[in-house]
């Protein structure tokens, strides 16, 4: 990561990622650990889109995947059980969300394209919430 890589993710950590990080804990209902790669979220000529592209493609289809499963004691529980930690990275650039996410041993993986379909937030979502609820 270049110099104007490591500024947007400090601000992106600074001024939104605090607040997504909130919701993905009160939509979950638990502290859950959080492994981003900041480090492989980058395609230098899209740094521009970023501030809109990183929540609609990592952060909001967890949050609403969470409410949706979290809706009642059941899935609380469930999810507060079984899930230990959700890492972000983008190693394969995957674009589907049938391809992007995995969960085994605990882990949520979300290995997505920081750019690519950023606005089909609700495929991603459908995706994570049949995912989770087969797998937990």
């Amino acid at each position: 990561m270049g110099l104007k890589e490591n500024r947007f993710t400090k601000t992106f950590q600074d001024e939104q990622f605090p607040e997504l990080k909130a919701q993905i804990i009160e939509a979950a209902s638990f502290n859950v650990a959080l492994n981003i790669e900041w480090s492989t979220l980058f395609e230098d000529r899209f740094l521009h889109l970023y501030n809109d592209s990183y929540p609609k493609i990592y952060f909001i289809p967890l949050i609403e995947a969470f409410k949706a499963i979290t809706a009642d004691n059941m899935g609380k529980e469930a999810l507060t059980q079984s899930l230990k930690e959700i890492r972000i990275t983008n190693t394969k650039d995957h674009h589907n969300p049938t391809h992007a996410y995995t969960f085994a041993n605990g882990v949520l993986t979300v290995d997505h394209s920081p750019i690519m379909n950023a606005d089909q937030v609700e495929n991603r979502t459908k995706t994570l919430v049949n995912l989770l609820e087969n797998n937990l």
